[in-house]
């Protein structure tokens, strides 16, 4: 009996519009500073336009990333509300799919943004066993000393004990897959942010999102018993806005480029999860430069290809599966994205160079034998 789970960062699945760019020119769209806009009203107009003329082709290679994807459970990030999931799932996931994904599950979260985790799920397998949710529980309300998580790193951070832990959530789900017990975590983890006072936006953040990988730990020791986790089917899905090695591109488009791999020295929040064998990131049965789900660039002095979604296997589940490895889909991505030799993929319709795309993130999804 096989199960194909996957993750999948949607980017910005919004139901409202944003009009903060007309006082902040740091939240204002590109498109828009290319105009002389000097009535707040006009702006709003002009944003709401925008947004909803580019929202149309994005959420079809959404929706096409997801089709290609073909998973019986997917979990989701940066997803507005239910009745965003609802609308995407109908109007344009339907089209691909079919009546595929009647469970949907979604509880709001901590993030600022109102983006939070959710879970669609098929009602059977494609192998045709039922998928039964027994429990769903949300922990955005635990605190870092409900923990004992709190330290002198987060306190420095100007962070209290009482202050929540997860930026969105940890979602935890126990299910039955034709009859065998299956728990999910769906994470969306602290962003790297920018940087502060000479210290990377990555490590700056990394204190919060330590904290977030060791209450997930937490959650899952707390549910099988610390000694147990190893004999248990679980996965940890989501958007973990961190890494433990990266790919550098280094050229330019008119002089070529190289691609040369890189390993974490400084240390990752997910050591947390793979350090003593706790769970295994499947995508590193992989090819070195074969792993990433984003392409990062911040001009061609700083471009980077690495693994922010995951998919970690409990040690039962990664025995169970030694033999698979899991897909990544880039179909989605914009042409402004660099493959290495080899990989290049062939785009949704209407993909642009930057945008419109199906999102800065690719879906991965692996199919699970089930023991």
């Amino acid at each position: 009996m096989s199960l194909r789970l996957a993750t999948f960062n949607v980017e910005n699945l919004l139901t409202r519009f944003d009009y903060t760019g007309f006082r902040n020119q740091l939240r204002q769209d590109r498109v828009l500073q290319l105009f002389d806009v000097r009535s707040e009203e006009v702006y709003q107009q002009l944003e709401a336009a925008r947004v909803v003329a580019a929202t149309d082709d994005t959420r079809q290679m959404t929706a096409l990333a997801i089709a290609d994807a073909d998973a019986d459970i997917i979990c989701l990030q940066e997803v507005d509300n239910m009745a965003a999931l609802q609308a995407f799932e109908y109007g344009y996931l339907y089209r691909m799919v079919g009546n595929g994904y009647r469970q949907k599950f979604l509880i709001e979260g901590n993030d600022s943004r109102g983006i939070d985790v959710a879970v669609m799920m098929r009602e059977e397998t494609r192998d045709g066993q039922p998928i039964v949710l027994n429990d769903i529980k949300s922990h955005a309300m635990v605190t870092y000393g409900d923990f004992g998580l709190f330290n002198d790193e987060l306190a420095e951070l100007g962070l209290h004990a009482e202050d929540k832990i997860f930026k969105r959530d940890c979602l935890e789900l126990h299910l039955h897959i034709g009859g065998v017990p299956f728990s999910l975590y769906v994470v969306h983890l602290k962003s790297m942010g920018s940087a502060r006072e000479g210290v990377d936006g990555r490590h700056a953040t990394m204190p919060l999102r330590r904290a977030e990988t060791l209450a997930v730990r937490r959650i899952i020791e707390s549910r099988f018993g610390a000694g147990h986790t190893a004999t248990r089917n679980f996965a940890i899905c989501g958007d973990m806005n961190d890494y433990q090695d990266w790919i550098d591109v280094i050229g330019t488009r008119r002089s070529g480029y190289r691609f040369e791999p890189r390993k974490e020295e400084k240390g990752s929040a997910l050591d947390v999860f793979s350090h003593d064998g706790f769970a295994e990131n499947i995508v590193r049965r992989r090819e070195e430069l074969d792993r990433w789900t984003l392409y990062h660039a911040r001009g061609p002095q700083e471009q980077r290809l690495c693994q922010l979604d995951y998919i970690w296997l409990s040690p039962a589940l990664a025995r169970a599966n030694a033999t698979r490895a899991p897909d990544i889909i880039r179909s989605g991505q914009p042409f402004r994205t660099i493959f290495p030799p080899g990989q290049e993929v062939e785009r949704y319709p209407r993909v642009g160079w930057d945008r419109p795309k199906a999102s800065d993130h690719c879906p991965v999804v692996m199919t699970l034998d089930l023991i």
